[in-house]
């Protein structure tokens, strides 16, 4: 069964919600919850290492806005929003390498342009007190 996770940024005030999806990566993912961060910035994407070392088996070359996916050259978990500087025009969103996508942001994504590299960055599981 898919699961709600919130990505909050303390430092920025901003929290986006998102679904994981019901995949073996995604409970991986599940099982380092809660987790802190520091992020880095790629353009219209945020990316922070994890302690999850998995190979993939659905790489995408190309994601949608919103979709959070696994980087396992650097894994990393990534948020993407917009554009990255490998998208080949405005309305690619192209990783620099192969992901694998993992679930994805509700609702509104535009608050994530203002958070800086080097932010923290935490995840947990969205339940009733902690969301």
């Amino acid at each position: 069964m898919p699961e709600r996770i919130v990505f909050r940024f303390p430092e920025q005030g901003v929290s986006v919600t998102a679904e994981l999806f019901d995949t073996d990566l995604a409970q991986k993912i599940l099982g380092i919850l809660p987790f802190e961060g520091r992020v880095n910035t790629w353009g219209k994407e945020i990316y922070f290492p994890i302690p999850v070392k998995s190979s993939i088996t659905h790489p995408r070359d190309v994601v949608e806005k919103g979709d959070i996916a696994y980087w396992p050259d650097g894994a990393c978990l990534c948020l993407f929003f917009g554009p990255t500087p490998a998208s080949r025009n405005a309305q690619e969103i192209r990783p620099a390498s192969p992901v694998e996508v993992v679930g994805k942001i509700e609702g509104d994504c535009t608050p994530l342009e203002t958070i800086p590299s080097g932010s923290v960055v935490r995840v947990l599981r969205k339940e009733g007190s902690d969301a």
